[in-house]
């Protein structure tokens, strides 16, 4: 399991597969979510746009991504 640290939340779910280069491209992100590869907290996500917050579990090709919130310090 990877933690990822993001900045803020939310956190669009096809812009975290793009900035942990799971995926070349944003498109290709859209592309996978839409066609149902990809796990939010254990179920299919196929919305492209969909909020991530802190504690989401992400898993996509052998992927599982744990989503935390990067405290500022």
């Amino acid at each position: 399991m990877i933690d990822v640290k993001i900045p803020k939340e939310p956190v669009e779910l096809y812009k975290i597969l793009k900035f942990e280069s799971l995926v070349p491209s944003g498109g290709e992100a859209k592309l996978v979510i839409s066609q149902g590869l990809v796990l939010l907290n254990g179920e299919v996500e196929t919305r492209k746009r969909k909020k991530i917050v802190s504690g989401d579990v992400i898993e996509f090709a052998g992927n599982v991504l744990k989503i935390k919130l990067a405290l500022k310090e």
